[in-house]
């Protein structure tokens, strides 16, 4: 066994972070990459927060950001993962993973490689196993999902999102401009249909109420102040209004995709 194998992840969101959670959970020592402005709606469970905050806590493991790579053992020797801000990956080189995950989900690859690691593995379409990475997970909701694909991609994105309690595209809420985002409401709180959740002030310093399209639970909300084009994400109501404690949990997907990562991870790890 390989007790101190390295695992960077690249990407913090709230997908990412079901995976850091399962990987940190097994005992395995896991850095995370980000970016210097990370975009996670799901904010309450996404470890990229700790790039704003300093800190995050998700389920009770602590993330803390880092400013050099040499600062990442004293955070391991806390018990707790560090996250350091290095979008293009230029660490890898010289922190030497033995796996690389890319876990950025940006529907394409932005640069991850095949040579980064022993192992690398990449969440979801953009990626061909085989080629560009040696295994891709499935993250697509349906029968799939979790599903290792070790020659070929996982399905296109559609666009479209999966379906909770009957809504999909009513669910999700993109922004009508270009602009600042600026919360109104928080996450967590129940709201009605056609209320107003947040704003967006355009350049020419108009505010555009951001309103719901279905009634819930306010599920995910991007953070106030960021920048935003037109059609980008900024929240995402659960209809599910029994469902609040979901708003603090890794969902479901998030597990599952964990889950497969995790079963790669050992095979190359525990040889």
């Amino acid at each position: 066994m390989k007790k101190d194998a390295l695992i960077i992840v690249r990407g913090g969101g709230d997908l990412a972070t079901g995976t850091i959670y399962r990987l940190w959970s097994a005992g395995l020592r896991v850095l995370v990459l980000e970016t210097t402005q990370p975009a996670a709606i799901r904010r309450q469970v996404a470890l990229c927060e700790a790039v704003y905050e300093g800190e995050a806590t998700v389920e009770g493991l602590r993330a803390v950001r880092i400013e050099a790579l040499e600062q990442a053992q004293s955070v391991w020797a806390q018990g707790a993962v560090p996250v350091l801000v290095d979008p293009e990956g230029a660490c890898i080189a010289r922190a030497k993973p033995e796996v690389v995950v890319d876990a950025i989900l940006a529907k394409r690859n932005l640069g991850t490689c095949r040579n980064m690691a022993p192992l690398t593995i990449a969440l979801g379409p953009g990626f061909v196993a085989g080629q560009d990475v040696d295994a891709v997970v499935e993250t697509k909701r349906g029968h799939r999902l979790g599903r290792i694909i070790r020659e070929g991609s996982a399905i296109p994105n559609t666009g479209i999102p999966g379906v909770i309690g009957g809504y999909g595209a009513e669910r999700v809420i993109h922004a009508q401009a270009a602009g600042v985002f600026m919360n109104v409401r928080k996450i967590g709180d129940l709201v009605e249909k056609g209320e107003t959740i947040a704003t967006i002030r355009t350049p020419e310093g108009t505010e555009i109420p951001v309103t719901t399209q279905i009634p819930g639970i306010l599920r995910g909300l991007l953070r106030s102040g960021y920048p935003v084009t037109s059609g980008f994400k900024i929240a995402d109501i659960d209809p599910r209004r029994e469902e609040l404690s979901n708003c603090f949990l890794i969902s479901d997907k998030s597990r599952c995709i964990a889950g497969s990562v995790l079963e790669l991870v050992c095979a190359q790890v525990w040889q």
